[in-house]
């Protein structure tokens, strides 16, 4: 399998439930057919954007995944909440009142738009991330016929990651037996001279890696991971959520 076995991820909760069951696969398109289903929804169907909260609370309750860690995720995506409250304080004419401001409509409803539709795509990859590891989101990507460039790429990325951020961490508290403290400007020195021997560490440990895997018998194609089919059932299972969402938007938009 492209990713290695025994590199989690820290979003990972482990469990035995409906959910984590799914073949990786199933989960993938899933929740890619929810996502598409989102974006395609109008921005003034906010009932839709309701069932679709609710969809994903009954995905997290099935998981039991708590809303409150749910939530806590979703702090990835606080920058693209700062853009979005920035448009309606540069958008175009109309403009409205509101707690004294002049707010603009058009960026009114750009804003919505970005935040309802990005929490809720966001909140959907999160809840696979939660309840799929990621060797099996590699071999669930591979299922699907993915380039498997890209699976062994971002195989070897997870599984070196934690390297590379150990290495980061050694250095980091050798700096600082050294009386590095970070609060001033002139140390930023140190800094710099550590990412270049970051990059040279790197550099190496990457060719010494590839050396020993030429040694084992590394072609340059890793393994194809073994092509278990999902059942029906589950194929059935998973495509309720993106079924019911991609209904209620097809309703909104013939309705609009």
């Amino acid at each position: 399998m492209s990713g290695g076995h025994g590199h989690s991820h820290g979003l990972h909760r482990p469990g035995d439930s409906v959910v984590h069951r799914l073949a990786p696969q199933v989960k993938v398109a899933a929740t890619l057919g929810f996502v598409l289903a989102v974006v395609a929804t109008p921005r003034e169907a906010f009932w839709v954007f309701a069932l679709d909260a609710l969809l994903l609370a009954a995905v997290a309750r099935l998981a039991a995944v708590p809303l409150l860690v749910l939530a806590r995720r979703l702090v990835i995506e606080l920058p693209f909440v700062g853009f979005a409250l920035f448009l309606p304080l540069v958008g175009e004419a109309p403009h409205t009142e509101l707690l004294g401001l002049s707010l603009s409509e058009p960026g009114l409803w750009a804003a919505w738009n970005i935040l309802v539709k990005g929490t809720l795509g966001v909140a959907a990859t999160t809840l696979l991330a939660t309840t799929t590891s990621v060797p099996e989101l590699l071999c669930g990507l591979d299922r699907l016929r993915v380039p498997r460039a890209f699976t062994a790429i971002a195989g070897f990325m997870v599984r070196y990651a934690e390297v590379i951020t150990g290495e980061v961490r050694r250095m980091r508290i050798a700096r600082q037996s050294r009386g590095y403290d970070g609060r001033w400007v002139w140390q930023g020195r140190a800094v710099a001279a550590s990412a270049g021997t970051l990059f040279i560490r790197a550099f190496e440990r990457g060719e010494r890696i590839h050396v020993a895997m030429l040694s084992r018998g590394f072609t340059g194609e890793l393994p194809a991971a073994a092509r278990d089919q999902a059942g029906r059932r589950e194929w059935a299972q998973a495509c309720i959520v993106p079924l019911v969402a991609a209904v209620a938007a097809a309703t909104a938009l013939v309705a609009a």
